[in-house]
This record gives C-alpha cells, sequence and structure tokens, in this order.
C-alpha cells in the first residue's frame, strides 16, 4: 500500500532543495569553503554541472517522495497536526539516514570534520525545508 502523497507539495520541495543548494553552495554563503574542503576546483574549464544537476533532481525527488509518504504513515500512527509529524519525521530520517551515513563515509574516506559538518547541516536545512512544504501542504482527505 502506498501512503497518501501530495505530488505537488512532492514537486514543491524538490524544487525547494534547489534552492537551497543554489544559495548554500554560492560562493559567499558556503561554496567556497566547501570547494576548498572538498578539493574541488571551479575554474575547471571542461567540468559541466548538467549532469550532476539532473542527479540532483532526482535524487531530491525521490527524498521529497518518501519523507511525504513517511510523514503520512507517521501521522496516521501517531495523530496529532500533519505538520509537527512531517518536521519530526524530516529530522529522524536525517539523523538516522543521512547525517549517519554521511558522517560514516566521511570517516572512512579521512575527509575534514569540517566537510562533514558542512554537507550535513546542508542535508538538515533542505530536509526541514522540504518538511514545512509536505507539512503545510499534506494530502487531500488526510487533516
Amino acid at each position: 500500500m502506498v501512503p497518501e502523497i501530495n505530488y505537488w507539495a512532492v514537486l514543491l520541495a524538490t524544487v525547494s532543495s534547489m534552492i537551497v543548494g543554489v544559495i548554500w553552495y554560492t560562493p559567499k554563503v558556503f561554496g567556497t569553503r566547501w570547494a576548498k574542503l572538498a578539493n574541488v576546483d571551479l575554474e575547471r574549464p571542461e567540468a559541466s554541472a548538467v549532469g550532476p544537476i539532473v542527479v540532483t533532481v532526482l535524487v531530491s525527488f525521490v527524498t521529497a517522495w518518501v519523507l511525504a509518504g513517511a510523514s503520512t504513515i507517521a501521522w496516521h500512527f501517531y495523530g496529532g497536526g500533519y505538520l509537527v509529524a512531517a518536521l519530526l519525521t524530516a529530522v529522524i530520517l536525517w539523523a538516522g539516514f543521512t547525517a549517519a551515513r554521511i558522517i560514516t563515509h566521511d570517516a572512512f574516506e579521512g575527509r575534514p570534520s569540517s566537510l562533514t559538518v558542512l554537507n550535513i547541516a546542508h542535508e538538515l536545512v533542505t530536509i526541514v525545508i522540504m518538511g514545512i512544504i509536505v507539512g503545510v501542504w499534506p494530502p487531500a482527505d488526510t487533516v
């Protein structure tokens, strides 16, 4: 059984993740620091961002879709407000899957802890905004 999902909220949450990324990785915000920590040369003339952007859109859609479904399941199970269910679900999924996995991989890859913190903070902001969008725009006939 697939839980009720508002696909308009999923699409908007997907777009929100792209907006957060554009702001977060702007050189005047964290882009320059991230590039230095991750050893990414932003001046490579042969580099194209098209492939990574397409991948990011796809995985952001999957993330928003899973969050929407998990939020509905949590709301049905626990009751209460749908926004609270979506936000709690977002933070729990971020901590248990996203942050935990990034920390594990970065530890084994020997990445700087400041890069790890920067990346998991970006993911937290992204998923919280997605949670807000999903939470304020629940599926029809659920709230």
